[in-house]
């Protein structure tokens, strides 16, 4: 899941080299973190959170298929 939200980030992005993406398991939840450049945030949460929905939304099917539950947190 860290990949498939690295490539999604990265592509949207301007400064691809700053995408940070660390994954913390705890239990049977996944939490994936993704971390930006400030000026990139509003590329990634899109005009009110459509963007940051849509990967979550992607994230939870590749989840589902695998039977894991994944949490996408974006943090500045």
């Amino acid at each position: 899941m860290v990949e498939l939200v690295s490539a999604i980030a990265k592509s949207l992005v301007e400064h691809p080299e700053l995408v940070e993406v660390t994954e913390t398991v705890s239990g049977d939840t996944t939490v994936i973190q993704l971390k930006v450049a400030e000026d990139d945030m509003g590329m990634v949460i899109g005009k009110q959170g459509r963007i940051a929905k849509a990967i979550r939304t992607v994230v939870k099917a590749a989840a589902t298929r695998t039977n894991q539950k994944v949490l996408v947190e974006i943090v500045q």
